[in-house]
């Protein structure tokens, strides 16, 4: 039997193929295989077991090598095959995919990223609402990096509304932070979350 298990999170891939595979298996290095090796790969009984269970990295790069694989699939032993990434446009890739298990195993989302493109929206109606949703994002980012999000996003307030007071008003407020975070001795984090409070009061 043959599958394959692929993608970034290779921690939730080797526990799938642990359970497949069991703790006990031989691990082969796929990128150094050739086509004359596949026949005792897949058919070739081992000295101490009768059952075999084989892991096999990076085949599927192995082009030529790879294109063989359709013609092991009557294997009589457990065979895992582990892939950073696959590519579905391979003829490896199309003659397989209705044949044997392919699976995938993505990092987990972070589920604060979205939150660093609603602080500006939030705080210009409840500054301390924001300033908590900055103290949930301050540790994975970086404070002048921060400051041009929030002027992209007021650029386009800005466009979108060129006579408003409070969009030229936020402007004028975000060129002075880009000063004091260049100059001032505070702390950029406390500079940014006072500016986040006065947005809401003007």
């Amino acid at each position: 039997m043959l599958k394959v298990f692929y993608g970034e999170n290779r921690v939730k891939a080797n526990d799938a193929i642990q359970k497949f595979l069991g703790k006990n298996y031989e691990v082969i290095e796929g990128s150094n295989l050739t086509a004359t090796d596949l026949p005792s790969l897949f058919y070739g009984t081992s000295l101490f077991s009768s059952e075999r269970a084989i892991l096999i990295r990076d085949i599927l790069t192995n082009k030529t090598v790879a294109d063989e694989l359709i013609k092991y699939l009557d294997s009589p032993y457990k065979v895992a095959i582990l892939e950073l990434k696959i590519d579905k446009r391979s003829s490896a890739y199309k003659a397989l995919q209705t044949k044997i298990t392919f699976t995938e195993f993505t990092m987990p989302r972070d589920k604060e990223a979205g939150i660093v493109f609603d602080i500006y929206k939030i705080a210009k109606r409840d500054g301390a609402k924001a300033v908590k949703m900055l103290d949930r994002i301050k540790a994975s980012q970086e404070p002048m990096m921060f400051l041009g999000l929030m002027i992209s996003q007021a650029l386009r307030d800005y466009q979108a509304h060129p006579q408003g007071a409070k969009e030229k008003r936020a402007l004028h407020e975000l060129s002075k932070l880009d000063i004091d975070l260049k100059s001032s001795k505070i702390a950029p984090w406390t500079l940014i979350s006072a500016f986040l409070l006065r947005l809401s009061s003007r």
